[in-house]
This record gives C-alpha cells, sequence and structure tokens, in this order.
C-alpha cells in the first residue's frame, strides 16, 4: 500500500521528472504541528505547472480546515492532480484510483477527487460509469473545493470543471508543498493560445491569462523574506506573459517582469518554464545578460527537426527558423544552457525527417531533453485529422536513438565542465549520502560535493568541478 506520499517529505529535487510523477512536496514544520479536523492527501503527475496548482488547493482546503497528511489510509479527503499530456500519465491515474478506492470500502466516507486537466475529458467515466470517484474538479474551479467536497458528504456529485478567462489565482499564498525552504514555483499565468495539434493543454487549460505583475513581485518578495532564495516563474508560455495594468495602461511584458523579479533581491535566483520559440525575445535575452540572478538557462522545446512535421505539429516556425533562434541565444547569453522536449514518431514521421531531429539535437547542444515517442491525445487536431500511422517498434526505435545521442551530448558538456567554478545554490542533502549537499548552478545543473564548513541550505556557495556524469556534476568547496 502507498502510504507514504512525499507530497510531504520534501527531500527530492523540485524538478518534475519521471521520478516525479504521484509525488509533491510540503512545508511539514509550518502545517503538521497544529492537527486539523480533516486531513487531505494529495498526488500530482504531468508537468510543473499541475505541481504548483497543488499548492494552490492546498492553501485553498487549509483555509477550509483541512489539513495535509502523507498518510493515505488517515485522509478523509483523496486528491489526484491529473494530466493528460501523455496516455502513460492516464494510465497511471487510473492504477491509482483503483488504489484510493479500496481505501473507500475500508473507510467508508472517505472522498475522492480527481482534480486538472484529466476533469472534463473522463468525468463522465470516472462518476457515472466506473464510480471511483465524488468529485471532478477542472484547474479552473479550484475555489469551488469546499462547497464540493461539503456535497459530496452529503452524496451529491461535485463536478466544476468549466473554464475561466479570467481566473489566475492571484489572490492565493499558495501552502509551499515542499519542506526544503530554497526554491520554490510562481504561477505568472494559466492556459495556452499555442494550438499545437499533438497537445490537449488549451481545452483543458483554457486561453492564455496573465497575473497581475504586482501579484507576482509581492510572491517573490514574500517567499525570499522566509528564507526562499530561487523561484520558478511558471507558464505553459512565459514568453506570451502580457499584463495590462488598469490604471496606467502600461503593459509589463515578460522581460520587464524578469527585471522587476530580479531586483526583488540580488540573492534571489530567477528561472523560468515553459518557453516558446516563436514568443521568446532579444529583450528577454538581454534581460537574462544583465541580471546575475536571472538563470542562464532555457527550455526551448523543438519537438522535431523536421520543418514539415513542424508544420503538421502547428509549431509556427520551420528548422532554419528555430536554428536561428539557437544561434541568437548563444551570441547574446554564451554560458547560457539549453533544453528541450523532442517527440519522434509523429504521424506520417519519416526516418529522414527523424535524422533531422537527430542533427537539430546534435547542432542545439542541448544540455538535457525530456524524450517520448508520439502518443495520441483524444480530442486534439492530430486525432482528429492525423493518422498515427509510424508503428510502435520503429517509435521506440527512433526514441532510443534520440536518448542515446542525447545522453552522449549531456556528458560531453558536462565532462567540459571540468575545472570550471560555479555559484551553487544548496538545496538540501544529497540523495545518495547524507555526508554531501546538492544544489544547482545557474545552467540548471546538479552539483554534488562534500559537506565542509558551517554551510546550510539557502547558502550560495563557489564550487569547482572535478567530475562529471551525463547528469550529475561532481564538485569540491574551495576550502577543501
Amino acid at each position: 500500500m502507498y502510504d507514504d506520499n512525499p507530497t510531504l517529505r520534501g527531500v527530492s529535487d523540485k524538478k518534475v521528472d519521471e521520478a516525479l510523477q504521484g509525488q509533491v512536496y510540503v512545508d511539514t514544520a509550518a502545517v503538521l504541528e497544529a492537527p486539523r479536523a480533516k486531513q487531505f492527501y494529495i498526488e500530482s503527475y504531468g508537468c510543473q505547472m499541475n505541481f504548483s496548482d497543488s499548492e494552490i488547493v492546498a492553501s485553498i482546503l487549509g483555509e477550509a480546515g483541512y489539513g495535509p497528511t502523507r498518510n493515505l489510509e488517515a485522509a478523509d479527503l483523496i486528491l489526484i492532480n491529473t494530466c493528460s499530456i501523455r496516455e502513460k500519465a492516464e494510465d497511471t491515474v487510473r492504477k491509482r484510483l483503483r488504489v484510493f478506492d479500496k481505501v473507500k470500502r475500508r473507510r467508508p466516507g472517505t472522498l475522492v477527487g480527481v482534480l486538472g486537466c484529466m476533469a472534463e475529458r473522463l468525468k463522465a467515466k470516472f462518476l457515472e460509469e466506473e464510480k471511483l470517484v465524488d468529485l471532478v474538479v477542472g484547474p479552473d474551479a479550484y475555489r469551488d473545493l469546499p462547497n464540493l467536497v461539503a456535497g459530496a458528504e452529503e452524496g451529491d456529485k461535485g463536478v466544476n470543471v468549466f473554464l475561466s478567462r479570467e481566473e489566475t489565482y492571484a489572490d492565493i499564498n499558495p501552502l509551499r508543498l515542499q519542506s526544503n525552504g530554497v526554491t520554490a514555483f510562481i504561477s505568472i499565468m494559466r492556459g495556452c493560445d499555442n494550438m499545437c495539434s499533438f497537445c490537449v493543454v488549451p481545452y483543458t487549460r483554457g486561453r492564455e491569462r496573465s497575473r497581475s505583475a504586482y501579484s507576482i513581485v509581492a510572491e517573490a518578495t514574500d517567499l525570499f523574506d522566509r528564507g526562499f532564495r530561487e523561484v520558478t516563474l511558471l507558464g505553459q508560455n512565459v514568453d506570451s506573459y502580457k499584463w495590462a495594468n488598469p490604471e496606467s495602461g502600461g503593459v509589463v511584458s515578460f522581460a520587464e517582469l524578469l527585471r522587476l523579479t530580479a531586483a526583488v533581491h540580488p540573492d534571489l535566483r530567477i528561472r523560468f518554464s515553459t518557453s516558446h520559440p516563436k514568443d521568446i525575445t532579444d529583450e528577454v535575452l538581454y534581460a537574462m545578460r544583465d541580471h546575475r540572478n536571472v538563470c542562464k538557462y532555457i527550455h526551448l522545446p523543438v519537438q522535431s527537426g523536421s520543418s514539415r512535421i513542424l508544420e503538421l505539429m502547428n509549431r509556427t516556425y520551420d528548422r532554419e527558423w528555430y536554428l536561428r533562434k539557437i544561434d541568437r541565444i548563444y551570441e547574446i547569453l554564451p554560458d547560457c544552457a539549453i533544453s528541450s522536449d523532442v517527440i519522434t514518431g509523429f504521424c506520417t514521421e519519416t526516418d529522414e525527417e527523424h535524422r533531422e531531429t537527430l542533427s537539430m539535437i546534435d547542432y542545439a547542444r542541448y544540455s538535457m531533453s525530456y524524450m517520448f515517442y508520439y502518443s495520441e491525445r483524444p480530442g486534439t487536431p492530430a486525432a482528429r485529422k492525423l493518422t498515427d500511422d509510424v508503428p510502435l517498434t520503429v517509435k521506440k526505435r527512433r526514441l532510443q536513438e534520440i536518448i542515446d545521442l542525447q545522453t552522449s551530448i549531456s556528458h560531453e558538456l558536462n565532462q567540459r565542465d571540468i575545472g570550471k567554478g560555479f555559484r551553487v545554490l544548496i538545496e538540501g542533502e544529497s540523495k545518495r549520502s547524507a555526508m554531501d549537499w546538492k544544489g544547482r548552478n545557474s545552467q540548471n545543473k546538479m552539483v554534488i560535493f562534500a559537506k565542509t564548513g558551517r554551510h546550510q541550505p539557502g547558502d550560495y556557495v563557489d564550487v569547482r568541478i572535478t567530475g562529471a556524469t551525463s547528469a550529475t556534476l561532481l564538485g569540491e568547496l574551495p576550502e577543501a
């Protein structure tokens, strides 16, 4: 039985990857001291936006008198924050719901709810057909959770999956579901207007809307005052952030938002994710160059190296345009690290087009990539208009070739860092040894080094790199 939810443990990296699916982090010191009448348990899957949303949900439930628990068996309310980006995520959610159903049978009165991106598309199946859940709540309806829970306690089926053109949760102070007290997410916008043919996000999260710049700066200031030393500005496409001041009529762009948050304090690191190649501007690159505390790292999904496939994906750029963008980033920010998303085996992709993707990875020199084979998502333009005709065996072969190339490039780039010095923010103890610290440099590379002196999580230290793998840098402090 899964009853030790890392939602409340806070010992892992904040970076969302396959190993972290189903995990969120909670500030146990802040919320577990005071027992509540009722307790909730939450798991999250998918992107960083989902993890950030779970922090908003936790805050809303906290105001309604619920406290978090890591013990599934003790929870009065069990929630799973879902993702529809890939079929694997949906399969995982279904398996978890069956586990939760067994808990319900052992503890009558326990409520189970599905949150997030799967809510709209699968609400009837979860509620009426499979009868696995009591609540289905979309990403714009979290404020309604206390009312929906109260109705479910009386036997009603709580459903709210309406999408909003205004909701940004700007006035809610998220309950930081992590306990390292060093890094945090700040959601700066919601929704997406990019209608990529393979993606369900515009249909599950609605249209783009940006938060007030004032509320974002205030949240960053509050986090720094509470001891946090790094924030990640989150959005499906942060570069399209645009907030119009209702009083002055002035418009704050993403580049200006970077400058405003960087000005909170020189010791507050600023990261952001995710960028769409068509929207990242020279102004953003100059803001990164001109502020030491804006990290020199850009996640710039390419998806494919073939212009024809990019057109089918409706990515709005071609191969040559993306190559020029890569050149421009390295021109303005020579020390920048770039990572990417890559989808292989998209509809009608040929071996030659696959080789174009491999050559793109080789040219861009990504520090790392999130790599997947294409998984058709119901309701997307690709599912309606294109045929998923690349055999699974071919998809898997191509994916392995992409993984092998990226691993080789990552290893080569990390080897080049040996002998260099980096300013590293200590996030906590290394997973593998309590004798080592772990932290990240500006380029978002994980650095492991031996504990010396009186350093603590949240401290900046200068680390000299002495070794490297494809995923990690190994180093030492100067005094060692």
